[in-house]
């Protein structure tokens, strides 16, 4: 009995215990405030929300013609946001004179387009324009590169980047061939361009320039594309160049003149491309020199990729033109293999005498190699 007395006793208590706390716990769920009590309730909510689509922005998409299935592959989180411009902007890229198959495509390519408000569209458009001379000028840009114009709402930092700009020297001119061709130069931090400007002004002095700003300005005319390359890249090509162990004079003469043209371009590309055409041009019996001079004289084979180049001296070789002959007239290089292959076979009808007369006559304009032609085939 004693026993059985204790066992009551004990479970009474556990009952009593787990009445209390049941009561405390059921009591703090009542009291909690409402946005508490259901906090993980509206957190899984907002979660399955966030991970869907905004049906009402890919419907207006469709409607506009909008490649949706580009957009999503480009930009997904887009297509998520519940609040976007397609509409207002659509209205404004046509009170500018865009057709709607243009302001399909900008979106397609760059669906971060239709975040932007009214207002900053407007303010970064009058920037541009101010710039550039007419609203077409702007679409005909934004329909070749879209993110050129609405990678950044940072309208500040733009104008920033004009004042810098122009405190280069850098004219109306220039500032709108730069917009044309490299618009994001524009959408970079000051700070960014700056010190791009800082390492061409170092450049400069280091070869014993009088004029760095000159040269800085020069440069940036000559090749924009430098301002969307980082610091170290276009060090590293510099060095490349120093290489050919040329007088500081004649450094700083290749760089105002082809020399300007790579800067931009990846070392490792350059580096791979260099190599082929040296080891080409050597096994065709130049010498080291003569390989270092054509270089020099024509920077711009470094865009050529391997085979490339390979198959231009390949068809100009089949014409009986000498290796020597392409060294010293590399421009010859610049003009289509299909060009060269078609004016060949025109002149050969004239037994015209590559050895004799040069082969100058293959980098002529189109106008002026068929005046030369007439003129051969009257002779």
């Amino acid at each position: 009995m004693a026993a059985r007395g204790l066992l009551h006793m004990k479970n009474s208590l556990l009952y009593n215990m787990n009445c209390f706390w049941l009561i405390r716990f059921s009591t703090e769920i009542v009291l909690r405030p409402v946005s508490s009590r259901h906090f993980c309730l509206k957190t899984d909510s907002a979660v399955a929300k966030s991970c869907q689509e905004n049906g009402i922005l890919l419907n207006n998409l469709a409607c506009m013609g909008v490649d949706v299935k580009m957009a999503r592959r480009r930009q997904p989180g887009v297509l998520k946001k519940l609040i976007t411009n397609e509409e207002g902007l659509k209205r404004f890229l046509q009170m500018k004179g865009a057709t709607n198959e243009v302001i399909a495509s900008i979106i397609s390519r760059y669906p971060r387009a239709v975040t932007r408000s009214y207002e900053s569209l407007e303010k970064r458009w009058e920037l541009w324009k101010s710039i550039l001379m007419t609203d077409l000028e702007i679409v005909n840009i934004l329909g070749r590169s879209p993110e050129s114009f609405f990678r950044s709402s940072n309208n500040i930092n733009m104008e920033k980047n004009i004042t810098f700009f122009c405190s280069l020297g850098l004219t109306s001119k220039h500032l709108c061939n730069m917009l044309t061709r490299a618009p994001r130069a524009f959408s970079n931090r000051v700070e960014l361009n700056k010190q791009m400007t800082d390492l061409l002004h170092e450049i400069c002095l280091s070869l014993g320039g009088e004029n760095p700003n000159d040269f800085v300005k020069h440069i940036i005319s000559k090749n924009v594309f430098i301002l969307l390359r980082s610091s170290k890249q276009v060090s590293a090509n510099f060095e490349f160049l120093k290489s050919f162990h040329l007088s500081n004079e004649k450094l700083l003469a290749l760089l105002h003149g082809g020399g300007a043209d790579i800067l931009d371009l990846s070392n490792e590309y350059i580096k791979k491309n260099f190599t082929n055409a040296k080891e080409k041009l050597l096994s065709l019996g130049c010498t080291e020199g003569e390989v270092d001079r054509f270089f020099i004289s024509y920077p711009r084979v470094l865009f050529l990729s391997s085979k490339n180049l390979n198959d231009k001296i390949d068809s100009l070789l089949q014409a009986k033109i000498h290796v020597k002959q392409i060294v010293e007239m590399s421009r010859v290089l610049d003009v289509s293999i299909g060009t060269v292959r078609s004016r060949v076979k025109e002149l050969e009808k004239t037994s015209y005498d590559f050895e004799t007369y040069g082969i100058g006559i293959l980098t002529l304009s189109k106008r002026r190699f068929e005046a030369k032609l007439e003129k051969l085939h009257s002779a």
